[in-house]
């Protein structure tokens, strides 16, 4: 599983290595966020596809969601988005699909970049599961980034917070590294985990990006039982 994965990873920088550079929200990394927000009056629609193997001796039992988010940038420091999100469960003998409820969220990032040491930005999520016996969701994010000629480093801190009078509260990290090859292809590497459970991943990135749209990869690889054995995600922006 993990020899397909990486395959089709070197494969995809290959094909994609020499396109044109597009604008807007494009993402260097897939579960990490870099100090960007969309361009005042710019609109992005971007396509997420993210797959979950718990255990990769038995592929067959996995997840596959879909999300579908529209972004507009509101001022050259701040922008909006929705996301609307589907979920299919697989395992031997069964396949359910279903519709998984939708995400507010809205990204504000303070002065220009190298102003400070490090880029700062904040991000805050509202999550509403379809299935109204779970409870609503409140996500924030705080983005440090920096850019030292080619080479990027991105990190996370998020808080995640049922909104209930006892809800529960988890601490997760996402953090990236990656590196511009040329302007229009990008290789990193990124890990992500939850304090609070004690999962962690890690793994690579790529993006590319043409005229009319980007796209990015990434695989992450669990480093303890807790953690699911295989994680991909590809995200696609169309800038519009």
């Amino acid at each position: 599983m993990r020899k397909r994965i990486i395959t089709l990873f070197f494969a995809l920088s290959v094909v994609f290595g020499m396109v044109q550079y597009s604008f807007a929200d494009r993402r260097s990394y897939v579960w990490t966020y870099e100090y960007q927000t969309m361009p005042r009056g710019m609109t992005e629609f971007e396509y997420y596809l993210t797959t979950e193997v718990p255990d990769a001796n038995k592929s067959s039992t996995n997840t596959w969601k879909h999300w579908a988010e529209l972004e507009y940038g509101i001022t050259d420091h701040w922008d909006i988005s929705m996301y609307q999100m589907w979920e299919q469960s697989n395992s031997a003998s069964s396949s359910t699909s279903q519709y998984d409820g939708f995400k507010l969220r809205t990204r504000y990032r303070f002065g220009e970049k190298d102003r400070y040491f490090l880029d700062p930005m904040v991000y805050f999520e509202y999550i509403r599961d379809d299935d109204l016996s779970k409870p609503h969701v409140g996500e924030a994010k705080l983005i440090l980034a920096k850019d030292i000629d080619d080479w990027n480093i991105s990190y996370n801190q998020v808080i995640k917070r049922n909104l209930e009078r006892s809800g529960k509260t988890e601490h997760e990290y996402a953090l990236g590294v990656g590196y511009a090859v040329v302007p229009t292809f990008k290789l990193g590497l990124e890990s992500k985990g939850n304090y609070s459970s004690g999962k962690y991943a890690v793994g690579p990135a790529a993006s590319f990006a043409a005229n009319k749209f980007w796209v990015s990869f990434g695989a992450m690889f669990g480093l303890n039982d807790k953690t699911d054995d295989v994680q991909t995600r590809m995200i696609v922006g169309i800038p519009f």
